[in-house]
């Protein structure tokens, strides 16, 4: 349970931090950095898995990149459902799920320990 309390607030950590780096990618605070992490963390479980099955044949003809336009999709869908959390176009839902994903990353290799 400390884990996923730990993901989760490391997730909506890295979301305020990237609203700080990416024009248009708009936090307004603590509560709708957190539950734009839950609702971005449902959207990627549900509808994010389903379309990148589906669309698995395009990803791998261009090598991996479709995802980042799926990833971006599912985070201007997320801040459809979150008050307080805005994406003001597409090119900054794009940027914003790579700097994402590279500061989720960041934080989580900082905090965790490393497993032998």
């Amino acid at each position: 349970m400390l884990r996923i309390l730990l993901n989760w607030v490391l997730s909506a950590l890295a979301l305020w931090i990237v609203s700080r780096l990416v024009p248009g990618f708009i936090i307004t605070g603590a509560v709708a950095a957190l539950l734009a992490a839950v609702v971005i963390g449902f959207v990627n479980a549900t509808l994010g898995a389903f379309l990148k099955l589906v669309t698995l044949p395009l990803t791998i003809l261009t090598l991996g990149i479709f995802w980042l336009i799926i990833n971006a999709v599912m985070i201007e869908l997320a801040s459809a459902f979150v008050p307080g959390f805005r994406v003001a176009s597409f090119g900054a839902a794009f940027w914003g799920s790579i700097v994402l994903s590279l500061v989720n990353l960041l934080l989580k290799w900082i905090v965790k320990p490393e497993r032998d």
